[in-house]
């Protein structure tokens, strides 16, 4: 039995509640897949959440991690590609720090992609109607330092990586770009459903 873990975020910048966080728990609910599904919400805080994580990752030994997190204001589900040693925060996070031009990793490389199926993942949230598609930039705050530190810390032979979700319609502020809270918990237990499926190339032509 393969085990995946399964993240959100708590709130942040002044929201009563997480989009991401509400629909991992949501997953876990209903989840009655073949996997060990673990679950956990992240603090919005650099260095706490790189911990946390890390944690989870050595005393789980995953072999995926699927971090999700909130990117208000977009329309569509994100399907992170790549995570860069970069952390330049545009708002202070939960704990008050607001570091800029700051490695997420002192000495780590450039960047790390992400090893999920992204192209398939995109795939199937497509198939199934929900607007998605492949990013290549997970931003410079706590979501990419979390995508870049899981890269890092999962097993060799792991997979890892990052969606990016809307508001969801019970959390949106007023006029903010939103999608039905059953729909972000659908896209998120698609991802887990095929975090494990190999990879898909379209050579000829692309639906990315």
């Amino acid at each position: 039995m393969a085990v995946i873990l399964l993240t959100g975020f708590e709130p942040f910048d002044g929201a009563a509640r997480n989009p991401s966080a509400d629909a991992v728990r949501a997953v876990a609910a209903d989840y009655d897949g073949p996997h060990d599904l673990v679950i956990a919400t992240l603090p919005v805080a650099f260095d706490a959440s790189a911990l946390r994580l890390r944690e989870l990752i050595a005393t789980h030994s995953p072999d995926a991690v699927i971090a999700t997190g909130l990117a208000g204001g977009s329309q569509r589900i994100a399907v992170e590609r790549i995570g860069v040693n970069l952390i330049d925060a545009r708002i202070p996070d939960n704990d008050g720090a607001q570091p800029f031009d700051a490695p997420s990793e002192i000495g780590g490389p450039a960047a790390r992609f992400a090893s999920l199926p992204t192209k398939r993942l995109f795939q199937v949230l497509t198939e199934e109607g929900l607007p998605a598609h492949l990013s290549l930039s997970a931003g410079t705050y706590v979501c990419n330092h979390v995508l870049y530190t899981a890269l890092g810390a999962v097993r060799a032979d792991a997979r890892a990586g990052f969606v990016h979700l809307p508001w969801s319609t019970s959390t949106a502020p007023a006029g903010a770009a939103h999608l039905a809270d059953k729909d972000l918990a659908r896209a998120v237990r698609l991802v887990v459903d095929h975090a494990l499926d190999a990879e898909v190339t379209r050579p000829g032509g692309s639906l990315w």
